[in-house]
């Protein structure tokens, strides 16, 4: 027979941990948490230096990657996605970026009620233990701790803040609080030097809970429906199906890949899809699998004058040093990611806020943490936040060991390109100020003329890389958007008792990095759930009052002009 539980989740990753934790605080009912993946314990998880590691093993990382992408000269991209208890906050970057309160005041827009920056700030704050304690913006005693590493000891942190200054843009303290827009200091999910994984910060303190059950080597294969009502969840563990049923609710967290993946097998979707694959329709939703949207980066990277930079702590003993370091004391190189300053700005004026992103690394490494090159070198991870284009996940047949297939469908758009012209521009401009004079040797790349839009938009072709935030592919709407997939409470449309919390939902992509707002979603769902009183905000928020006429606050000490354009400085 059967085991029943009042609440399934399924997917142990950013969101499923989140509601674990909290509907298991209600200790009279009966939670069930499935993850496909292991316990996601590793010390290579814990120490935050160390991310490239768990991000390069199957043990943690589902190994997706998309079809040919037509924007990219027919690229495949990696879709790395965290497998194991902590999902992808188990091995993603641990950058600490909520978005701008504008992205939320748009999801309202879109349909989704209640959504807006006013209702969704509680739940950030609900989530956050921030290293300054609590205000009217940052959470004081939430689950998820966040710091800004080693407080930026490198003085490359702050040349690249005193570039951006000089450039013309403004300074920000708290990115995360009153002001995004402009330069400071960056975040990090990390918590007395180790990484803050939702299974560290929510799924340990629960798992004592004799309500609470966690299976984990339990890959999902379909939600069964009875009258359109969700309710039984059937997965494959070690070789044998089994099946559980849900009195109350199954609610899916796989992630903007899996969740898709799994309403389709269960015969949700687009009746074309689901007919291709030979999967029966049990309720056709055409927006499942759609609108998935993603964020590219490159790298700017220079050579660095002076010898201060992380790339004479990559050979074998120092890294030996610095993990002694850290596995003794929990301190030192290991204990952060090394993106401790970051820059928010806009493309155009018009634009009402910011939709370029930078995260600052003093230092010229590959996303494996080997050296870009020979010597000292810096690097700006930067890209557009806002693209147009869409794409897709579709599942290829009802077989659980069958990847779907993937496409981004990057680049589509001619305002992305453009978007991406201006990107670089802007942000050769930011890194020629003078702040940077002293560190600044030969551009490593792009190392291309810019004002060549041919030129610009080949080499962007051939080195973008995804920031691995895929999002929106299960999208939240009102009634009236054909396309939506869930409700408002995050209910799946046309179905009782099924629910979506994850990054999937997303109605757009906001501006910045997707694991703190992934973990506000799972905390505000969390709560619609279980009935409470919705929460809300009423702190103000920074907006430039000539935000229609001017790109940024100031002027350039060392305008773009056509010598800075045309040749590497």
């Amino acid at each position: 027979m059967a085991q029943t539980y009042d609440y399934i989740i399924v997917g142990g990753g950013s969101a499923g941990c989140v509601l674990a934790n909290r509907l298991s605080a209600n200790s009279e009912v009966s939670v069930l948490l499935l993850e496909a993946g292991g316990s996601g314990r590793s010390v290579f998880v814990d120490m935050p230096s160390a991310f490239a590691i768990p991000m390069a093993s199957k043990e943690f990382n589902w190994g997706f990657f998309s079809e040919p992408e037509r924007g990219l000269d027919g690229r495949p991209m990696d879709a790395a996605r965290g497998r194991g208890l902590g999902g992808s906050s188990a091995i993603n970057g641990m950058v600490y970026v909520r978005g701008h309160p504008g992205d939320f005041d748009e999801w309202e827009t879109l349909g989704a009620e209640g959504w807006n920056y006013a209702g969704c700030l509680p739940y950030f704050q609900r989530a956050e233990t921030w290293m300054h304690g609590g205000d009217d913006y940052r959470g004081g005693d939430g689950p998820v701790g966040t710091c800004n590493g080693n407080n930026r000891k490198n003085p490359l942190y702050q040349a690249f803040v005193d570039a951006g200054e000089e450039a013309g843009y403004g300074l920000t303290d708290d990115y995360n609080g009153f002001r995004q827009e402009g330069f400071g200091p960056m975040h990090m999910t990390v918590k007395d030097g180790m990484r803050s994984s939702t299974r560290r910060a929510y799924l340990e303190a629960a798992r004592s809970r004799p309500n609470l059950t966690v299976i984990t080597r339990a890959e999902v294969e379909c939600v069964g429906l009875e009258a359109g009502v969700a309710r039984t969840v059937a997965y494959w563990r070690h070789g044998s199906r089994q099946e559980v049923v849900a009195k109350q609710e199954i609610i899916l967290s796989a992630g903007s890949i899996g969740s898709p993946s799994i309403l389709q097998r269960s015969g949700i979707g687009p009746r074309d899809v689901l007919e291709k694959a030979d999967v029966s329709v049990i309720h056709e939703l055409p927006g499942v699998g759609a609108n998935l949207t993603d964020h590219l980066e490159v790298y700017f990277q220079y050579r660095c004058k002076a010898p201060i930079t992380l790339n004479g702590a990559l050979d074998p003993l120092s890294k030996l040093k610095i993990g002694s370091q850290w596995l003794l004391t929990k301190t030192g190189l290991g204990a952060s990611n090394h993106f401790e300053s970051c820059g928010f700005i806009r493309t155009r004026a018009g634009v009402a806020w910011p939709d370029i992103q930078y995260h600052f690394l003093p230092g010229a490494v590959r996303y494996d943490g080997n050296a870009a090159f020979d010597g000292h070198g810096f690097q700006v991870h930067v890209g557009p936040n806002k693209p147009e284009s869409r794409g897709h996940v579709r599942i290829r047949s009802g077989d659980i060991r069958e990847a779907p297939e993937i496409v981004f469908n990057y680049l589509a758009t001619e305002k992305d390109r453009e978007d991406w012209r201006i990107c670089l521009r802007l942000t050769r401009e930011v890194l020629n100020q003078p702040a940077l004079d002293d560190f600044r040797g030969a551009e490593i790349q792009p190392a291309i003329d810019l004002s060549d839009d041919e030129a610009v938009d080949a080499w962007v072709r051939d080195n973008v890389e995804t920031a691995y935030h895929p999002s929106c592919s299960c999208r939240m709407g009102g009634a009236d958007d054909a396309l939506a997939v869930v409700d408002a409470n995050c209910r799946v449309r046309g179905v009782t008792g099924l629910r979506v919390v994850d990054s999937s939902v997303f109605p757009s992509i906001p501006n910045g990095n997707l694991n703190a707002p992934t973990i506000m979603v799972a905390e505000r769902a969390a709560a619609l759930i279980r009935n409470e009183t919705m929460l809300a905000s009423d702190a103000t928020r920074w907006q430039p009052t000539d935000w229609q006429s001017t790109q940024r606050e100031g002027q350039a000490q060392r305008p773009l002009d056509a010598d800075m354009l045309g040749a590497a400085r």
